[in-house]
C-alpha cells in the first residue's frame, strides 16, 4: 500500500468537504422548488415561479439527480471508496442535461439575472472539477 493511501492529502479533504456543502445546498434548493415553500418563492417573481414550476418533468428529474447523486459522491470520496467516480460522472451527465435545457430551452432565459447566468457557468465547472478530481484520486490510489 502506498503512503498516498495511507494519508490522503489536506487539499483532498479540504475538496471532499466543499463539494459536499456546495452539492447540499444544491439538495436545498431542489427540495425548496420541489416542495413550492415559502422562502423559495420569496426569491422570483410570479412571471419566474411560473416557468420554474412548469419545468418539463425530465428538467426537474435531471436536477434532483445530478444534486443527489453528486452529494453521495461526495460522501463516497470522502470515505475514500473509489464508487465516487460513477456517482460524480452521473451527476455530472444530469447537470449536462438541465444546463443545456437552461441555457438554450427554457422560455423564462430572457427573465435571467446575473445570478442564474453565473450559475449556468459554476454548476457545470464545479461538476466537471469534481469528476476529475475523484478520476485523479482513484488514478493516484487515494481511492479505492
Amino acid at each position: 500500500m502506498t503512503d498516498k493511501m495511507d494519508k490522503p492529502s489536506t487539499a483532498f479533504w479540504v475538496i471532499g468537504i466543499i463539494g459536499l456543502i456546495w452539492n447540499s445546498m444544491g439538495v436545498d434548493g431542489y427540495i425548496n422548488q420541489a416542495y413550492q415553500t415559502d422562502r423559495f418563492k420569496l426569491m422570483y417573481t410570479e412571471e419566474q415561479l411560473d416557468i420554474i414550476f412548469n419545468l418539463p418533468t425530465w428538467v426537474t428529474a435531471a436536477f434532483a439527480i445530478a444534486v443527489f447523486s453528486s452529494v453521495f459522491a461526495c460522501i463516497l470520496l470522502l470515505l475514500r471508496k473509489k464508487l465516487a467516480k460513477a456517482f460524480f460522472l452521473i451527476g455530472l451527465i444530469a447537470v449536462i442535461v438541465q444546463t443545456t435545457y437552461n441555457a438554450f430551452l427554457n422560455p423564462g432565459k430572457e427573465l435571467y439575472g446575473s445570478m442564474e447566468y453565473s450559475m449556468l457557468i459554476m454548476i457545470p465547472l464545479f461538476s466537471v472539477f469534481l469528476f476529475w478530481y475523484s478520476k485523479k484520486c482513484a488514478d493516484d490510489g487515494l481511492i479505492s
